[in-house]
């Protein structure tokens, strides 16, 4: 342990604050040379400098640390950058976009170089992204990575302008959008959108109750509604627009919340809560009534949670597709995420 201390110290402690004393003159620390702390800012290595250096991400299997098994999916999230996206009127637009990319690694492999996933989306930012250009991005690392199966997520924020309902003013409504592509190893590529619309649940119970009060008591009341979620994933091959999801859910639903509001424009919400009461069970079936319609959804799951104004919890439901793929277990963490935050 002595003669540890005095390799990697220059000046060795022997006493009170002021006095230091040279170490003794041994074989290890004669060896000893201390790095020069100066950055190179002028150091360019070559490509045949690079070949030289050290990359044990890519070693040997003999470098696993535990047991040498595949990883399903190992890769990369919330990377970000902002890409384009084509409109259904055939426009595009710019957004952040946070990525999560990731691909299967072999037994026998050690590990991959992350970085060719981020650089392979920088190979394609200067092009306008869809759900099939994800194909394109996913083969292309998938190539750099020698790998079977590669999958990637990009989750942004898709603004569409809703009109109010009797002022005719207008404003952008933002829907959490992401879309999924998976590659499998023999060149099958697998479509998912999911896709968050957020409105507003008047209970059926609450109302009439509150009717009742009112008619046999003449007593003030208000029925409790209160800002409500829903997450649709659908898999499907020809194209869905996001334009067209926010059209089926709000054909459903029918009490999407409000941008502008003017005071006629509050009086209209009202009365359609009250046309369109819904408990979180009549939500669930009243979307998969419109995308069971929709011959291009080969696959889908509907979760929907209103987060209630009476309970301190919400009431959730889950619905899928017949014979879905989808899982109907939903985790904790997932129904948190449904909380609708700006």
């Amino acid at each position: 342990m002595e003669n540890k201390k005095k390799f990697v110290k220059k000046y060795e402690w022997v006493g009170d604050v002021s006095s230091y004393k040279e170490p003794e003159a041994n074989e290890h620390s004669s060896k000893y040379n201390e790095p020069d702390r100066e950055y190179d800012s002028e150091y360019r290595p070559t490509k045949e400098d690079i070949e030289t250096f050290p990359d044990l991400q890519n070693g040997p299997s003999s470098l696993i640390q535990g047991s040498p098994v595949e990883i399903q999916q190992v890769g990369i999230h919330n990377f970000r950058l902002p890409l384009r996206y084509k409109k259904k009127n055939g426009d595009s637009i710019e957004l952040e976009t946070k990525v999560t990319g990731t691909v299967s690694l072999e037994a026998h492999k050690k590990g991959i170089n992350m970085s060719r996933i981020m650089r392979s989306f920088y190979e394609f930012k200067d092009d306008v992204f869809s759900i099939d250009k994800l194909g394109t991005v996913l083969a292309s690392y998938k190539d750099k990575l020698k790998s079977f199966d590669a999958k990637v997520a990009l989750k942004f924020s898709y603004p569409i302008i809703q009109p109010s309902l009797r002022s005719g003013l207008e404003g952008y409504q933002y829907y959490d959008v992401t879309l999924e592509g998976n590659l499998d190893k023999s060149g099958v590529l697998q479509k998912i959108i999911h896709f968050d619309f957020v409105y507003s649940s008047a209970c059926p119970c609450s109302y009439e109750l509150a009717e009742f009060a009112r008619k046999y008591r003449n007593k003030a009341t208000v029925s409790h509604s209160q800002r409500s979620v829903t997450r649709i994933s659908i898999e499907f091959d020809d194209m869905v627009w996001i334009e067209e999801l926010q059209e089926m859910c709000a054909k459903a639903l029918q009490t999407e919340t409000q941008v502008v509001v003017k005071r006629e424009d509050e009086m209209a919400f009202a009365e359609l809560n009250g046309s369109y009461l819904k408990f979180v069970e009549d939500a669930a079936r009243l979307l998969y009534e419109q995308l069971s319609r929709d011959n291009r959804v080969k696959d889908f799951r509907i979760i929907c949670s209103h987060q209630e104004s009476l309970h301190s919890h919400d009431a959730v439901s889950v619905i899928l597709a017949p014979n879905s793929k989808f899982s109907g277990d939903v985790p904790h963490e997932l129904w948190s995420s449904l909380i609708h935050i700006s």
